[in-house]
């Protein structure tokens, strides 16, 4: 562990799904088929599960990667972009869907987090988060996958 400004960090491997509760097995299972969805819309993956355990409110990240794009502030010039991408699975849909359960307090949350990696890593770019949202029925089985691309801003 080391800390960076205000941010005591912390890196641990990922969860192994087949020793953890069902909940966090369902977690690290949506991380894969986002990770698999985000690589295929041609993000190259660079980190996962990025801790921070300061600034007086403890988190992860779960996935960063790279992406080409339009930076729209430099005239729309192509540019590297650190995408930060939050991981939403859910199953069934009693407790609302998985795009649903990105409220303002946890927007609130990456936001902070994602300052924090951001300013970590050095890095100079540009940068966005995205929710990768994955709806599972109430057995379990895939019924969606949606990359909201700047799903978080300010």
């Amino acid at each position: 562990m080391r800390t960076v400004g205000s941010c005591l960090m912390n890196r641990s491997p990922a969860a192994n799904p087949s020793s953890s509760s069902p909940r966090r097995a369902l977690g690290v299972a949506g991380e894969e088929m986002a990770a698999q969805a985000l690589a295929a819309a041609g993000l190259t993956i660079i980190e996962r599960n990025w801790r921070c355990t300061g600034l007086g409110l403890p988190g992860e990240l779960d996935i960063i990667g790279e992406e080409s794009a339009p930076d729209y502030t430099q005239g729309g010039r192509p540019a590297t972009w650190r995408v930060i991408v939050e991981v939403r699975t859910r199953r069934g849909s009693s407790h609302g869907t998985a795009l649903q359960s990105v409220d303002e307090r946890k927007a609130a949350r990456l936001r902070t987090l994602g300052a924090a990696y951001i300013a970590e890593r050095g890095w100079n770019g540009p940068w966005r988060i995205d929710v990768v949202a994955i709806q599972m029925d109430a057995s379990g089985r895939l019924i969606e996958v949606e990359h909201i691309r700047h799903a978080v801003t300010g």
